[in-house]
C-alpha cells in the first residue's frame, strides 16, 4: 500500500502542474476530434501481401477514394495492390465494391448481394453477372477456396453454384422453420459460433472438396416472442431460444463429397444432450476434426471424422471440475500427425504439443501467466510466435518460442500493450502500441526485436499544450490476499482537499477484463474536467488470476464480483477526497447484471447506477452460458437464488435507472420487467428507460439519445449541476 500511497502523491503533483501550466480541452475536442485536433488516426493497415510487403488502406494524390496499397517494408516504395474501383462500369450502381460477401484469396472472384440475390465479380475476365434469381433469399454466400464455387444458403438447406457452368446444385431437402442446414441455431449464434458468423454453420475444406456443415433441429426448443410496437397492430417476432434448463437442438454434423454430390454424416446420436463447437480442417483438407462438449460443460473431446465412413476418433480428450472452454484453433502441423493447441486446464492458459494418436508430445509454455493467442506455428524453424500477457496481467505482448519450450523470447519492449499484426512467415510484425499514459503508436519490428521502422504516432503536436487529466494503474488489495487491478482517472483540476462523486465502469463477467495497460481515449476527459473520479476494477474471476481465479466463479455468479467491487469501494471510501454519497456503477449486458446487484445486494456501498440491458436472474438467459457458469437451476437452485438481483430488492435503495431494448434477442427485455415488478411490489423509486425496437445495444439517433441521457443522470445525481443542452446536441 505505501507503493500506491507515493505514486498517487507523485501522481497529484503532477496534476497541479498539469492544471496551471495548460490550457483546457473543448467539448469538441474531447467528443467530435475538434480543431485543434489532439488525436489523429494511425495508418490503416490491414494484413500483408507476402513476408516483405504489408497492406494499407490510403488514398494517394488522384484517389477519390481510399484504395488498397503493398508497402515495401524496407525501401517503403508502395505499389497499388488492389484497385476494385476499374470495375465499376460493369457491376451495378446499388452495389458497394469494397464490401464484397465472400472473396478468393487472390480477389479475382468476389461474391457480392443485391436484392436477396448473389452477382459475381470475375476480375480475371472483367465480368460481372447474376448468379440467382429467386424470391427466397441466399444468405451467407462463401466461396470455395479456389474460387470455383460459391456455397450459401435459402430456406434453411444448402446449396453450391458452379461459377464456370452456371448450374446450381441442392444438397439438402428438409430444411423448415425448426430444422436448419448450414444455417445455426441462435444458441450457436451467439454463444458458440459468434456474431461474426451471421449464423453461418459451413465450413469448405481447403482443398476445396468437401463442406463440413452442421444440421440443427429445434423441434423442441421453446420459443420466446420480442413484440414489435410497429405499425397498427405491432406484431411478434418468435425466436427459438432455450433459456437455462430448457431443450437445446439436436444436431447432426454432415459432410459434403462435391464431386459424388453425397452427404456423409458423421458418427454421432443426435438425440444425445451436447454441444458442438466449430470444426477444424487441416491445411490439405485431408482431415477434419470437430469439438464435441457434453452439455454440462464439464468436458471436451476433440474427434477426428473419417471422410468416407463418418466414424469419429477422438485425438484429445479434456475434463476440468468446472467447465471447460471452446478451442478457438487447432494448430495443425504440415505431417498431420500433431497438433499444437492452448488450453487453461492448468489453471492458466498455456500451448501444448499432442500427436493425432492423442499421446502429450510437450507443454510448451507453463508459468502463472496467460498465453493469449497463437499467430503462427513455424514448422520448418520449430518456432511459434504467440501474444500473451507475461508482464503483467494489464498487458500484452508478442513472444517466440521453440516446439521444445526452450528460448522463450519477448519481442515486443516497453510498459505497453501491444497488438500485433505478423506478417506470414514471421519475418516482420506490426505493433500498434499504447499505455494508460500514452496514445496509441504503430512500428514495424523484426523477428529478433529490432525497430525496423516507425508508421506513425496518434499523438498530435498540439496534444502536450493541453490539460489532460491523467490516469493511473495500480492494485488494491482484497482481505483474502488477492491484489485487484483497478485504473482510475481523477478529475483534471484535482484537488484533495474537495469531494468528489465516484462513477465506476465496468463489464464483471467471467474471464472479461475491463483494466488494462492501455490508452482510453478522450471520451473519459469531458467527465474529468467536470469533477468526476472515473474508475475501473477488475474482480479475482476476470481473468487476471488465470483459470484458478475464473473457475472460482462457478455455481455463484454474482457473488465474488460483488464481493470485490465492494472491497475496493471500501478503499475509495478512506480517501478523503471521495465523496461517499456518491458511488456511481454502471455497465451494459453483463454489466448490467453486475450494476443491478451494487444498487440491491450492494445497496450500502453503491448509492446509483445506470443498468444497461441487464441479466437480472440466470434463469432468464440462455442454457449455453447460463449453465457453462452455474449448472442447470435443478442442479444448482441456490446460486441461481443467490445470484439474482430479484432476491435483495428489500435492501434495494439510492438511484437506479435501467434501460433495455424492446427488442433485444440476447437479454430479454423479460429480465428488466421481472426487476421492475419487484421493485414496484416493494414500493422502491427507480428510473427507466426504453428503447422501441432496440436490440442487444443501438446505433443511431437512440444511441445519441442514450449517451446524452446517460450524461443527465450523471449532471443530475453526481454533479447536482444543470446539464449543458446546448452542447450535447
Amino acid at each position: 500500500m505505501k507503493r500506491v500511497r507515493l505514486i498517487s502523491i507523485f501522481l497529484l503533483i503532477a496534476l497541479i502542474a498539469n492544471a496551471q501550466e495548460k490550457k483546457p480541452l473543448t467539448f469538441d475536442q474531447i467528443f467530435k476530434n475538434g480543431e485543434p485536433k489532439l488525436i489523429k488516426s494511425l495508418p490503416n493497415v490491414t494484413g500483408w501481401a507476402d513476408d516483405d510487403h504489408y497492406l494499407e488502406m490510403k488514398k494517394n494524390n488522384g484517389d477519390e477514394t481510399a484504395k488498397l496499397y503493398s508497402v515495401n517494408v524496407k525501401t517503403g516504395v508502395e505499389v497499388l495492390y488492389r484497385d476494385l474501383d476499374r470495375f465499376k462500369s460493369i457491376v451495378d450502381s446499388e452495389i458497394v465494391m469494397e464490401k464484397p460477401s465472400s472473396h478468393n484469396e487472390s480477389f479475382d472472384k468476389l461474391i457480392y448481394e443485391k436484392e436477396n440475390d448473389l452477382y459475381l465479380l470475375d476480375t480475371k475476365n472483367n465480368e460481372f453477372r447474376r448468379l440467382t434469381n429467386n424470391k427466397a433469399e441466399e444468405k451467407t454466400p462463401i466461396l470455395s477456396p479456389d474460387g470455383k464455387f460459391v456455397a450459401f444458403t435459402r430456406e434453411h438447406d444448402l446449396f453450391t453454384i458452379d461459377l464456370e457452368s452456371g448450374k446450381e446444385i441442392r444438397y439438402t431437402t428438409d430444411g423448415s422453420d425448426v430444422v436448419y442446414n448450414g444455417w445455426a441455431a441462435w444458441l450457436y449464434y451467439e454463444e458458440i459460433f459468434g456474431r461474426s458468423s451471421k449464423y453461418k454453420a459451413f465450413w469448405w475444406s481447403p482443398n476445396s472438396k468437401q463442406i463440413a456443415f452442421y444440421r440443427f433441429d429445434e423441434t423442441n426448443v421453446p420459443v420466446f416472442p420480442l413484440y414489435n410496437s410497429e405499425g397498427h397492430h405491432g406484431f411478434l417476432e418468435n425466436t427459438r431460444y432455450p433459456k437455462a434448463g430448457d431443450p437445446n437442438p439436436e444436431i447432426k454434423l454432415g459432410i459434403i463429397d462435391l464431386n459424388k454430390n453425397k452427404i456423409e454424416w458423421a458418427d454421432f446420436d443426435q438425440k444425445d444432450d451436447q454441444y458442438f463447437g466449430e470444426p477444424f480442417w487441416s491445411p490439405d483438407g485431408n482431415q477434419l476434426v470437430t469439438q464435441w462438449m457434453n452439455r454440462q460443460q464439464d468436458s471436451l473431446i476433440l474427434y477426428s471424422i473419417n471422410l468416407e465412413t463418418g466414424k469419429k476418433k477422438p485425438v484429445y480428450i479434456e475434463h476440468q471440475p468446472s467447465w471447460v472452454d471452446w478451442f478457438e484453433k487447432m494448430n495443425f502441423l504440415k505431417d498431420g500427425k500433431s497438433f499444437i493447441i492452448q488450453s487453461d486446464k492448468s489453471g492458466w492458459t498455456h500451448l501444448y504439443h499432442y500427436s493425432m494418436s492423442g499421446k502429450l508430445i510437450k507443454q510448451i509454455t507453463d508459468g502463472k501467466w496467460a498465453v493469449s493467442n497463437v499467430l503462427l506455428a513455424d514448422e520448418k524453424n520449430e518456432i511459434i510466435y504467440f501474444t500473451a500477457k507475461k508482464e503483467a496481467s494489464t498487458s500484452t505482448d508478442l513472444y517466440r518460442v521453440r516446439f521444445n519450450g526452450k528460448e522463450l523470447t519477448r519481442l515486443t519492449f516497453g510498459n505497453f500493450t501491444h497488438s500485433i499484426n505478423l506478417s506470414p512467415n514471421g519475418k516482420y510484425f506490426i505493433t500498434t502500441y499504447s499505455n494508460i499514459y500514452t496514445p496509441s503508436r504503430m512500428a514495424i519490428y523484426d523477428s529478433q526485436g529490432k525497430l525496423v521502422k516507425e508508421l506513425g504516432d496518434s499523438k498530435t503536436e498540439e496534444f502536450e499544450k493541453y490539460k489532460i487529466a491523467q490516469s493511473e494503474l495500480f492494485r488494491v488489495p482484497t482481505s483474502d490476499g488477492f491484489n485487484l487491478p483497478v485504473s482510475w482517472t481523477l478529475p483534471t483540476n484535482f484537488d484533495q482537499n474537495k469531494k468528489y462523486p465516484v462513477l465506476i465502469s465496468i463489464y464483471g463477467g467471467p474471464n472479461s477484463p475491463t483494466v488494462a495497460n492501455s490508452w482510453g481515449g478522450l471520451r473519459g476527459q469531458w467527465l474529468a474536467v467536470e469533477g468526476v473520479i472515473q474508475i475501473a476494477i477488475d474482480h479475482r474471476g476476470s481473468g487476471h488470476f488465470g483459470k484458478e481465479g475464473v473457475s472460482l466463479m462457478h455455481r455463484q455468479l454474482g457473488k465474488w464480483e460483488m464481493n470485490d467491487y465492494i472491497e475496493v469501494v471500501k478503499w475509495l471510501r478512506k480517501k478523503q477526497f471521495v465523496d461517499s454519497t456518491k458511488i456511481c456503477i454502471t455497465g451494459g449486458s453483463y454489466g448490467g447484471y453486475v450494476t443491478s446487484l451494487a444498487l440491491t445486494y450492494g445497496a450500502d456501498y453503491f448509492t446509483h447506477g445506470l443498468a444497461l440491458y441487464s441479466v437480472t436472474d440466470f434463469k432468464l438467459y440462455d442454457s449455453h452460458y447460463a449453465e457453462r457458469y452455474m449448472d442447470s437451476p435443478a442442479e444448482n437452485p441456490d446460486g441461481y437464488k443467490n445470484g439474482s438481483a430479484m432476491n435483495f430488492v428489500d435492501k434495494y435503495k439510492g438511484m437506479l435507472r435501467i434501460v433495455h431494448g424492446t427488442m433485444d434477442d440476447n437479454v430479454h427485455m423479460q429480465n428488466i420487467l421481472q426487476l421492475v415488478n419487484a421493485l414496484e411490489d416493494s414500493k422502491k423509486h427507480f428510473e427507466l428507460m426504453i428503447y422501441p425496437g432496440g436490440r442487444h445495444g443501438w446505433g443511431g439517433s437512440k444511441a445519441t439519445h442514450l449517451r446524452n441521457d446517460n450524461y443527465r443522470f450523471y449532471y443530475r445525481y453526481l454533479l447536482e449541476k444543470e446539464f449543458p443542452e446546448n452542447l450535447f446536441k
